[in-house]
């Protein structure tokens, strides 16, 4: 995406070491899609020191302007997909694709004149511990499958991976379309994600409800391998990389990266198809299941999750400033 706009990086230093960094970007699709001139940063971090942040934050907002953006938001990190500034949650482990940042990055933010958004939530289940479907959901999806046997659900296949890339791609573009800060994306950009998840994909993670054959909703998740990568300290030489091309079967934390289903098929009850799928293929491992983000006003969703005994765990910040 990058590669496709401008956008610059930026260091603060002193004399004797590097303060703080970030990344500065205008991205072309967003504006045109919503008629904008937002320009966009991600990839901060900084010391706790006020100045240091404020020198990164104007050059960035000078250099915005000099480009005729009126507004900048974020952190958006568009290489890494990560949201916001983690700001309640610190007791839970970050997962893959999501910031975990010191608590005085909020202050900095403050103090430039940045004000909230958004908040984005994450919600957690112990899927063997302390939980279970309610009878309620077993009942709903039995009944569903025998009136509509037009349903079906697959798990993705790795031998057409990227045929299934697609389906996910053209799923999310129409019924994620509306998503506050969603921005149809290109199938490239869907191919590469699909490419570099392909060495933890678990295939019990990714489900699709079909009608006829045809997909018409997805559920994607994905192993998080933040502890391995955590228990070989980043080191993938001599021996660490074999560990973590076991993390799809020895992993025991996992995220729900997304899930869509196309408009038409809203209200029947699709959505939970996917859930119930997931959660049977998953459970019995003793997986910690982490949905992850939730817009904070998408109460529909919320709902959802609570009532199927989700707990809300974490919530991101992001930050706007008019220029």
């Amino acid at each position: 995406m990058l590669r496709d706009n401008e956008h610059v990086l930026l260091l603060v230093k002193d004399q004797s070491a590097i303060l703080g960094r970030l990344l500065v970007y205008i991205d072309n699709a967003f504006n045109a899609y919503y008629a904008s001139r937002i320009g966009f940063f991600g990839a901060f971090e900084c010391i706790d020191q006020q100045e240091a942040a404020a020198l990164l934050l104007n050059t960035a907002c000078q250099w915005l302007r000099e480009r005729g953006m009126d507004t900048i938001r974020g952190p958006f990190h568009p290489v890494a997909e990560s949201w916001g500034f983690l700001l309640e949650g610190y007791d839970s482990p970050p997962v893959l694709m999501a910031p975990y940042n010191p608590p005085y990055y909020h202050k900095l933010m403050e103090r430039c004149g940045l004000a909230k958004v958004k908040d984005l939530l994450a919600y957690e289940v112990d899927i063997d511990r302390d939980y279970s479907l309610p009878p309620r959901i077993e009942r709903f999806t039995k009944l569903l499958v025998s009136r509509r046997p037009q349903f079906n659900v697959r798990t993705i296949s790795i031998d057409n991976l990227m045929a299934d890339a697609g389906h996910i791609w053209k799923i999310s573009n129409i019924s994620l379309a509306d998503n506050w800060g969603y921005v149809p994306v290109d199938i490239s950009v869907m191919r590469d994600m699909v490419r570099r998840l392909r060495a933890i994909l678990d295939p019990d993670a990714v489900w699709f409800v079909e009608d006829n054959g045809v997909p018409v909703g997805y559920a994607l998740g994905f192993p998080d391998p933040n502890p391995t990568l955590q228990d070989i300290k980043g080191r993938l030489l001599p021996f660490g990389f074999l560990k973590l091309l076991r993390v799809a079967k020895h992993s025991r934390r996992y995220r729900l990266f997304a899930l869509g289903v196309l408009p038409e098929y809203h209200g029947m009850g699709l959505d939970v198809l996917l859930y119930k799928s997931l959660h049977t293929a998953l459970n019995g491992r003793g997986i910690l299941l982490e949905a992850n983000y939730i817009l904070e006003d998408n109460y529909k969703i919320r709902n959802a999750l609570e009532k199927l005994g989700l707990r809300l765990v974490k919530k991101y910040r992001m930050y706007e400033m008019p220029l």
